[in-house]
């Protein structure tokens, strides 16, 4: 993450990396106030056995397409609705917006989960144990919604769809 204020918003992601078993790094490398560290961040990565990086940036957010220029492992970017933002859009524009060569994963504003849920598929495609735990993962999330339709029925709602 670019700095420490993003932690609230990148620790969806490391939550879910640790619920499906994937060890992380978790770190601030600000592309503006520290280029030395994010260089040698990025093209270190592969060495230190990473296979994704999940990079979250607000404001002009350039850590995302800075650290995929400087390595050949995905790059998965968060935008953050930073205090300086112009309501998260300059973020999402910063990470989305990525020239020809140097693509960048971009997920919804402040969805850090879904970058580490995403993080975790590209894994699983080489991971058996992984692509079981997500496909758990996934029947447990339509489970939750056959059984809010199921209680919005139960409450007396009318819903013909599940009749």
């Amino acid at each position: 993450m670019g700095s420490d204020s993003d932690l609230t918003i990148m620790k969806p992601a490391a939550d879910i990396l640790q619920f499906f078993g994937v060890e992380y790094e978790l770190t601030v490398v600000s592309a503006h106030r520290t280029p030395e560290r994010m260089f040698d961040y990025a093209k270190t990565a592969k060495d230190r056995g990473l296979k994704v990086i999940i990079a979250g940036a607000g404001g002009a957010a350039h850590l995302p397409g800075m650290v995929a220029s400087l390595t050949s492992l995905p790059v998965l970017g968060v935008p953050v609705k930073s205090t300086n933002s112009i309501d998260g859009w300059d973020s999402v524009l910063s990470i989305l917006q990525m020239p020809n060569g140097v693509p960048v994963g971009t997920v919804a504003l402040n969805a850090s989960k879904n970058a580490g849920i995403l993080a975790a598929k590209i894994l699983s495609i080489a991971n058996e144990g992984l692509a079981e735990k997500i496909k758990a993962y996934m029947e447990d999330l339509k489970k939750e919604v056959h059984e809010k339709a199921d209680h919005l029925r139960i409450g007396g709602y009318p819903n013909s769809f599940d009749k």
